[in-house]
């Protein structure tokens, strides 16, 4: 079972994403925040929140949101005991994505975590 871990732009883990459920993104505390569906992230609300592109997140702003040890700036954090999965709710209809904007190299002001629940139900 593959895992991918988030990080914030400061190297904290915040959340990781299970390829073998649906590519849903999971916080460390089980909480099911959001999901991957090809390049997209959505909520399970259905919101459109960003895109995982390149092993970087991207906000509808154009600015990174998160980022894999691949693509983090600088060392990562030890990460935290992963809790128990809760479970998932329903996905909601998807949103058409929007345009992607122009990307840039400023880091989202918007905390992961927050970001990623942007789509809870």
């Amino acid at each position: 079972m593959a895992e991918t871990t988030l990080f914030d732009s400061s190297g904290a883990p915040v959340a990781y994403i299970v390829d073998s459920d649906e590519n849903t993104i999971y916080s460390f505390a089980g909480e099911p925040l959001a999901y991957i569906d090809g390049e997209h992230v959505y909520g399970f609300n259905g919101s459109h929140i960003g895109w995982f592109q390149e092993d970087t997140l991207w906000n509808h702003s154009g600015t990174r949101a998160g980022f894999t040890k691949k693509t983090l700036s600088g060392f990562p954090q030890f990460e935290p005991f992963k809790g128990f999965k809760q479970f998932k709710p329903f996905k909601g209809f998807k949103q058409f994505a929007p345009f992607q904007p122009f990307k840039n190299s400023a880091n989202s002001k918007v905390p992961l975590y927050d970001w990623l629940a942007l789509g809870r139900t």
